[in-house]
Parts: C-alpha cells; structure tokens; sequence
C-alpha cells in the first residue's frame, strides 16, 4: 500500500522532539531572551503603557504582556516557541513517514532542521509569525495523517479547526490562509465535505469577529485604518510615481496634505511600502483622516489601470513567488532577521510609547559559549549567496507542489495533495496582499517543504519490493492489502457479514487461486 498508517515507533518520535527541542534550547540560551525588531518591542510597549490595540495580533501581545507581568521578561515566550516548533517538526516528520516518505531520511532531516537559521534563530524571535508559521506546520502535517488514512476523521476535523483560527489570531491575513486551505481541501477529499468547509468558515470568521464585535468591549482599540490599508496607500504611491498624468489637482490635495510629493514618489518603489509610510515626513494621523478619501482614490486608479495596480501586488508579493531577491532595486532584498542588541537601536528614544522595563528588548545570553558558536554561523547564513536557499520561501513551495504531486500520483491517493494545501494558502495571501519582502512571511513554505524532500525523493526512487510474511509471494510496496481488495477498510474492522466472508474463504480448500486468496485474506487479517 502507498501509505504507511501505522503509529510507527514511539520512542522515534520522541527522540526527534528531544533532539530538536535541544538543538532549539541552545539557540534560545544563545540568544536570550530572543532576536526582536521595531514591531517586538510594539506589541509589548501598548500593552503596559497603555492603550491596548488590535494593530498586530491581540494573542501574542496577551502573551507578551503575561511573560513580562509574571516573570519580568519575555525568556518564557521563546523558549514555550521552541517547544513548540519541536512538537510541530516531529508530527510533521511522523505524518509523512505514515504518508510513505522514507522513515531513516525523514527523521535525520527533521533532527538537522534546528541547526539551520532559518528555524533555530527564527525560532526565537519575538514575532507573532512564528506561533503562526507553527500552526501552518501543524496543518500541513494534520493533511497528511488525512491522507494516510484516505478519510477526513471528526479529531482530524476539531483539530484543523483550532489551528485555523489561530492563523487568524496570530496574523491579520490568517484568515485569508485559512479559507483558501479549506477551499483546495475541499476540492481535494471526497468525505465530509460540507463539514470541512463548516470548519473552516467558522474558524477564519473568529478572528473577524473579536476584532468586530468582541476586541472593542474590552477597551482594546481597532487598528488604524492606514494600517488596515497601507498596501493600497502602496499602489497609489507606485502609481503616481509610474503615471502621474492620473492625477487631478484634488488628488495632489489629498495626497499632499498626508506627506509631501517627495516622499510619495520615492515610496512609490513595488517591492515594498517602507520607504512611504515609515518616514517622518508620512502624517499618520492625517491619513487616518483621509483614509476614505485615499481609498476613493485607489479605487479609482483600479478601474483606470487595473494593469498597474496588478503589477505593483505581483511585485510587493515576489516574496511568494520568485525564488531570487531583486536585491539591486529599493526594497528588492530579502529581509532576514535584525541582530541589533537592544530597543533603543531600533526605535530610539520617544519613538514609540515608552514604558517601565523596556530593558528587557536587549540581547543577554545565557550561554557566551552557545553565543560565540551561534553568531558566527548565523551571520554566514545571512550572506547573499544562501538568501535564495535559506531566505525565500518560494523554490520550497514549489517544491512542496512537486512532493504531494508525485505522492498523489505513485500511490494513487489524492489526499496527498492536501499536504501542500496550506503553503498553496500561504503563497495565494501573501501574493495578494503583503507589504515587504520579509523572510518570515513565507517561513512556513520553507519548514513545510524541507520535511517534504523525503517524500519527493520516496516517490522518485522505485519502492522496495517486499516479501509478505507468511504468503510467500512478493508484492509491491504500491498495492494494497488483500482486505483492501476485498473492499475492508484497514483502519476498521470488517463488518460481521465481511468477518463471515473471510472465515469462509479461510475454511475451503487450499486448492487454486481462490484458496490462495483465501489464505492470503485469513492471514491478512490475523496479522492485523
């Protein structure tokens, strides 16, 4: 049979956990209490200074704020990361393992994984888009124990569940992932459809409704409207910097009274939308005014140029779909991980509301040793020449593509594509709507698509045949078992009339095809 549905060794799987979490601890003494940014330190400076708002993702600033209050740092936040980055990697490896993917191969490379930057030191750092990418590793690993088993079981249902509203909570854009997950999900399975995709609408609608409805009752503050629709602001910054002849005098108004013409044109750059509203010279608060008006005008320029405002989305979202940076344009490089040692180096002084304790953003290793072997190697893995490898997410989802193709097609099981449902979620929302060319908004294309090269390489290598115990004939790995031939499902046990048929053909006479058959269902069976 294609899929290998049984547990498998336990102690495997818990000696992957133990050695990834190892391998992550050292990391996280390295880099105590972990690498941040200018958007860290905000997630923590509102919640205790005051007013708490909804800018980012409310969970992970909950969880700041708790680390901080009860321990006084934020050491517990990164180091529960690591575990949980470890339980994520070992079910994803166990998953594909039962999907088929060779067991010795896949479990060195999840062991491996944590040595690599791109997991190790993204683990612990204090962004929400790492308990985000953990979910979407989750998920991909809960499609394929669904595709091991060819059924979509009511566990593997509350658990996709859960994991979709957390992409919600930890990301603004999660939901988006979500439904487009459950929408190739659907399309892909041939068993409880309907409560699949009840799942899924319910659980990316949660996020919507605490930020509607639930969010501003308790005193926590919507985000900012140019902050909801600062990828818009984007396009009418490339678009007056690509056709001014577009704009009325009105439009130079509005867009004057927000920030100069200057920096309107110099943020009109595709790839990104920091160089406009992350200057000076860019009144927020002007914006927030303006923004109906803003959006009038985007709106505008859609019907207009719908040309222009497609291209400058299929270019800010290159993070999702070109496999090597444009690192020569403005903004065109990769961002990776920021290695600055406290907050003042990120956002200095007044820069943001400031609170007691803001120490707490500065780098303290636990380990100098575990530091002096951790920074050397993760600054040659930020070097150009490993971007397109380590950095971009894009080449490991194609390669997730190719992995759950080959795994459909050599088994004949088409739940095997739901594997690489979510990175194709991933992929499809970011491309549509993202900001920047960060590492971290496809980080979790690249976790997902390096478990998968086990499963690509099962699929490319002709399966072993191997000899049945007790029959004396060789199958192939690819043929299903004598129970499934008889129309039994080997995750259940035959029903009476089924159990009567088989005890049937294990009592007659061990003579000719049928008696061979027989014997062979009789000691499928008893085997099992």
């Amino acid at each position: 049979m294609g899929s290998d549905t049984r547990p498998g060794r336990p102690w495997v799987a818990l000696a992957t956990f133990l050695i990834v979490q190892a391998v992550l601890g050292c990391w996280w003494a390295a880099f105590y209490p972990g690498l941040f940014s200018r958007d860290s330190v905000l997630y923590l400076s509102h919640t205790v200074a005051g007013p708490w708002v909804a800018d980012h993702s409310v969970l992970y600033d909950a969880l700041l704020w708790l680390s901080f209050t009860g321990t006084g740092d934020l050491g517990a936040v990164t180091f529960a990361q690591t575990t949980a980055m470890a339980g994520a990697l070992t079910y994803l490896a166990q998953s594909v393992k039962r999907l088929g993917a060779p067991r010795l191969l896949t479990t060195a490379v999840a062991m491996l994984m944590p040595l690599a930057p791109p997991v190790g030191a993204f683990t612990v750092t204090l962004w929400k888009d790492v308990p985000f990418t953990i979910c979407a590793v989750a998920i991909a690993a809960t499609c394929a124990r669904i595709a091991a088993r060819r059924a979509v079981t009511l566990p593997a249902l509350a658990g996709l569940g859960a994991l979709f509203a957390l992409l919600g909570l930890f990301r603004a854009n999660g939901f988006l992932i979500a439904g487009v997950t459950v929408l190739a999900l659907v399309v892909i399975v041939t068993t409880r459809r309907v409560l699949l995709l009840l799942t899924g609408l319910l659980a990316a609608s949660l996020p919507l409704v605490l930020t509607g409805h639930v969010y501003p009752r308790a005193g926590i503050v919507a985000p900012s409207p140019t902050y909801v629709y600062h990828t818009a602001f984007g396009d009418i910054a490339v678009a007056y910097r690509e056709r001014p002849e577009l704009f009325t005098p009105g439009d130079i108004g509005l867009m004057s009274s927000v920030a100069p013409l200057r920096r309107w044109w110099e943020g009109g750059t595709c790839y990104t939308i920091n160089p406009l509203i992350w200057r000076r010279d860019f009144d927020w608060r002007q914006a927030d005014m303006r923004a109906g008006e803003l959006l009038d005008l985007w709106r505008r320029l859609l019907v207009t140029d719908p040309e222009l405002v497609v291209r400058a989305r299929l270019c800010r979202g290159a993070i999702a779909w070109r496999p090597v940076a444009d690192a020569a344009a403005t903004g065109g490089a990769t961002y990776r991980l920021s290695l600055r040692p406290n907050a003042d180096t990120y956002v200095g002084p007044g820069k943001v509301t400031d609170f007691p304790g803001r120490g707490v953003f500065s780098l303290r290793p636990l380990s100098m040793e575990l530091y002096q072997v951790a920074s050397p190697w993760l600054a040659g893995a930020l070097t150009p020449q490993w971007d397109w490898v380590l950095w971009r997410g894009a080449s490991w989802a194609y390669l997730s593509y190719a992995a759950a193709a080959l795994a459909a097609l050599t088994r004949r099981n088409r739940y095997a594509l739901g594997v690489a449902a979510v990175v194709a979620g991933q992929q499809l929302a970011v491309l549509a709507n993202i900001s920047a060319q960060d590492f971290r908004y496809m980080a979790a294309p690249i976790l997902t698509g390096a478990l998968l090269v086990p499963l690509l390489l099962g699929g490319l290598v002709p399966r072993r045949r191997a000899r049945r115990r007790g029959t004396g004939r060789q199958v192939s790995a690819e043929e299903p078992p004598p129970l499934l031939q008889a129309g039994v499902s080997a995750e259940e046990p035959p029903s009476p009339f089924q159990a009567a048929g088989l005890r049937r053909g294990a009592a007659a006479p061990a003579s000719g095809a049928r008696g061979g058959q027989s014997r062979s269902h009789s000691a499928a069976w008893r085997s099992s």
